[in-house]
Order: C-alpha cells, then sequence, then structure tokens
C-alpha cells in the first residue's frame, strides 16, 4: 500500500481491527526498507535481534528514542535525494536533531498536515495572522521546528502577516489593518503557545487595546512547561484568549519534528487525537510494556509517513495517558489520549519551551 493511499483514507475514520492490520503491515515493510536502506539502523536491529518476518504486531516493532537524532546521522536515501533538513528547536548548548526528507517525504508531510487540519477548520484557505517574526525562516534548506510549523500551516492561508517584529514587538497597528481588510471573513492565527501568551495576549492587554477576533481559529502548539510553571493551565489560557479579544476557537495540537506533518490534534472535547497516518502507544517505564487506557507511562509514537528516514516508530520524552479508542464524543474514531507533560530530566525540546528558556 503506497502512502498515496493511505493519503486517501479520511483521518478520523479507521476503526481499532482495520487501523491495526493496516499499521501492522505498513510498519513492518517501512522497519524492512529502513533495515535495507539505513546502515545504522540496520546494525541496530540487528543488534536486538530484531526480525521483522517474525513480528506479527506493530506494538512489536522496536523503537527509536527521539534522542538518537541529535546523536546520529539517520538517513534512508542517497545524499543526493535529501531535499531538506529539518532541525528540532534547543536551547543553548542543546544539540539538535536532524531529520533528513526526500521530496516525496516533505510533499507528504504537507499533504497530511493539510487532511488533518481541513477536518478540524474546513478546506478553506483564510487570512493568516502568524504569532512570530519574519526571520525565523532564515534558512530555507535548513528549516528549525519553529519555521517548518510556520511554513506547515501557511498552506491554508490565502494572505498572511507576521504579528511581531524581529524584535519580537507586537504590530497591533498592521494586525488591525489586516482584520480590516478581510472583515467578515474566518482568520487563522498560528503561533507556539509560548509565544502567544507572551508577545500576543500579554502585550495586547498591556497596550490596553483590543483586537476583535470573533471570526478566528487559533491553532497552537510546542510545549506547555514554562506555562505550567506560571499556573496557566489550557482551560485558563483558553479564557483569557476569549475574554480578551473574542477568539471563539482555541485548538492545541502535539507534535514533533522528528514526525513533522503527524500532528496530533485537539478535539472539541479536550482529548488529542491519533489520526489514520500515525498512532501512539503509551508505554510502562519499567519494563516499556505497552500500559493500559488510563494508565500512566511514556509515550510512543508511530507513523506511516516517514520513508526518508527511520523515524516511524520513535519513544519520546513525554509522558501521557490513554483515554480511549473509538469511542470519543467528539465522534472521531482512533485513540485519543492526554500528554501529562516532560518526563524527569528530560532535556526541554518543544518549541514553545525551548523559546521560553531562551526568553
Amino acid at each position: 500500500m503506497t502512502y498515496e493511499a493511505v493519503l486517501q483514507l479520511e483521518p478520523y475514520q479507521v476503526d481499532r481491527v482495520s487501523k491495526k492490520e493496516m499499521f501492522t503491515k505498513e510498519l513492518l515493510r517501512m522497519t524492512e526498507f529502513h533495515i535495507e536502506n539505513c546502515p545504522q539502523y540496520a546494525r541496530m536491529m540487528r543488534a536486538i535481534g530484531f526480525n521483522p518476518a517474525l513480528a506479527d504486531n506493530y506494538e512489536s516493532i522496536p523503537f527509536l528514542p527521539v534522542r538518537l537524532f541529535k546523536e546520529l546521522e539517520l538517513c534512508s536515501v542517497q545524499k543526493e535525494d535529501v531535499y531538506k533538513i529539518m532541525t528540532s528547536s534547543g536551547t543553548s548548548g542543546q544539540q539538535v536533531s536532524k531529520i533528513y526528507l526526500d521530496k516525496a517525504t516533505a510533499a507528504n508531510q504537507q499533504k497530511t498536515l493539510a487532511k488533518i487540519f481541513s477536518n478540524i477548520a474546513g478546506g478553506m484557505r483564510m487570512p493568516m495572522i502568524i504569532v512570530d517574526c519574519p526571520s525565523v525562516l532564515k534558512n530555507r534548506n535548513m528549516f528549525s521546528a519553529r519555521g517548518a510549523g510556520i511554513l506547515g500551516f501557511s498552506i491554508f492561508a490565502r494572505k498572511k502577516i507576521y504579528a511581531l517584529n524581529d524584535d519580537m514587538e507586537l504590530q497591533i497597528d498592521a494586525i488591525q489593518k489586516f482584520l480590516e481588510e478581510y472583515k467578515g471573513e474566518k482568520v487563522l492565527l498560528f503561533g507556539f503557545t509560548f509565544m502567544v501568551w507572551q508577545h500576543f495576549y500579554k502585550a495586547l492587554k498591556q497596550s490596553g487595546r483590543r483586537l476583535e477576533l470573533g471570526n478566528a481559529i487559533l491553532i497552537h502548539g510546542g510545549g506547555w512547561k514554562k506555562m505550567v510553571l506560571e499556573a496557566v493551565t489550557p482551560e485558563a489560557f483558553n479564557s483569557a484568549l476569549r475574554d480578551l479579544c473574542g477568539i471563539p476557537q482555541v485548538v492545541n495540537y502535539y507534535g514533533m519534528v522528528e514526525q513533522t506533518g503527524c500532528i496530533y490534534i485537539e478535539c472539541e472535547e479536550g482529548h488529542l487525537h491519533a489520526s489514520t497516518y500515525s498512532d501512539v502507544i503509551i508505554r510502562r517505564g519499567g519494563d516499556f510494556s505497552v500500559a493500559t487506557d488510563g494508565e500512566r507511562g511514556i509515550i510512543q509514537v508511530v507513523s506511516l509517513l516517514p520513508w526518508s528516514y527511520p523515524g516511524h516508530s520513535l519513544l519520546t520524552e513525554d509522558e501521557g495517558v490513554l483515554l480511549g479508542e473509538d469511542n470519543c464524543p467528539c465522534g472521531r474514531k482512533g485513540k485519543y489520549f492526554k500528554v501529562l507533560g516532560r518526563l524527569k530530566n528530560a532535556e526541554i525540546r518543544g518549541c514553545s519551551d525551548t523559546y521560553a528558556t531562551k526568553f
């Protein structure tokens, strides 16, 4: 089954039995491909004695810790076929992950994001306000996670404006003019959580002015560590933005540069959802066995998208809990879950949190 065929499926309509069958077959095929095309990955699989031919469930496919992409150059395509290198966020002194993309994988990332986002916001392109500064997109060949997020969501923009200048100052007059130009139209706001809070919400509140965003949808993500330290809950975050400028729909998402495109977006019930193109497994910290629903554990993410690098089965450094599967009140099929935070002593790595640390 090609990934193009997978993309023909609706993002939240594949049931548990069908998805398990599809993921087992396709992830094992991907594992065999990466063994054949990535020497470092092949050595790791040989070292642990894993044989894809003997596996009968995608939960038994070995995972790579996401931190490994900071230590090794893991690539499953020829160097001349590398179209783009994406890098993770990092604080000063941290190594960053490097993710190698060929043209097909990069294109599939955008197509996947489009399918997922359209389920939440519809398929129309909208005027877009990016809560960031233009200079974040300096190197078009090596994209940071921040830049990748902006470029990814920019495909939904009919016209866009940066809310901040390069000194991270809120450009209220320019935003007001933009909103007047597109008065009555649905507007997309995109930004990373801490930046939205610090440079949009706080700056706007301090100015004493109001922006009318009653037709807007805000998409944000990238980590909550700094927000928790400031005692800002998701509910308080949403309420504050609604009260200050009338934003009716605030949507959080969970994702990482190691599996760009396959984001886990929040539904109307406040649950993060795995789409048709990816899945989550919660692992117990003691022996890495699969946890039961409602049991706290380490989040593993699997995806059918990464063919240019072995990122199809990854163990994150986040804790979470699986809430259920195929039975969310929002009506979407698939697993839904909650992120509880970073593992103790794990590096800060989300776009929002690493920026907050620098800030």
